[in-house]
């Protein structure tokens, strides 16, 4: 059976450098750094090939997720957190690759994972709501805004505002009541456009992966 998904983390990598076009240039890195003992967070590579079958599609397909359900649970044991888990929240990353470098050309995805549960579990586990609250609202505006084809100046006005009503110079000094607030008027963008925030961490990822 094909192989469709590469892990790498402290443990290794299933893949090398020499698999540039299979696994992107970060994909094939990655795995190089990990497999020489360098202290590498733990992710997962979905092959180039996947993206070649799957071409333009609205949803990953049914075969393979249990490949990255498998990684997912190795990164999960690996970091001692769940993806999803409010009481031990794990974030990802989603990064696009290619064999060849195209610096700026694809997007990155930081915060997946983030829900109104998590966020107050990330606050808890953290001691720093304010830093949560940033995460979260942070989440909310890349999401709507690069995912689902929001408009970008909705956001920027939304945040304008907050700080117009708090009378601060930059997003810095906002605290966290009025971040938790600028995360809900967010969410209020989102309705306005007739989408709903996928709460569900694992759509998130999947919506990430085809954007």
């Amino acid at each position: 059976m094909s192989k469709h998904v590469y892990r790498f983390g402290s443990k290794g990598a299933d893949g090398a450098s020499s698999m540039k076009e299979l696994l992107g240039g970060k994909g094939a890195n990655l795995a190089e750094m990990a497999s020489a003992g360098l202290p590498v967070p733990p992710g997962l590579t979905i092959t180039t090939a996947v993206c070649a079958d799957v071409g333009p599609a609205e949803r990953l397909p049914a075969w393979l997720w249990p490949e990255i359900d498998e990684a997912l649970a190795a990164i999960e044991e690996e970091l001692s957190a769940g993806f999803g888990d409010a009481s031990r929240p794990l974030l990802v990353s989603v990064r696009s690759g290619a064999a060849a470098s195209m610096p700026g050309m694809m997007d990155t995805f930081l915060n997946l994972g983030m829900n109104q549960n998590v966020v107050l579990g990330l606050a808890e586990r953290s001691g720093k709501p304010r830093f949560a609250w940033d995460a979260y609202r942070r989440f909310l505006h890349m999401f709507g805004d690069v995912v689902l084809g929001l408009p970008h100046e909705a956001f920027e006005e939304a945040i304008a505002a907050i700080k117009g009503e708090q009378g601060a110079s930059s997003d810095q000094d906002l605290g966290q009541a009025a971040l938790r607030d600028l995360a809900d008027r967010y969410l209020a963008i989102y309705e306005a456009h007739g989408q709903t925030f996928p709460a569900d961490p694992r759509e998130q990822l999947e919506r990430a992966v085809l954007a």
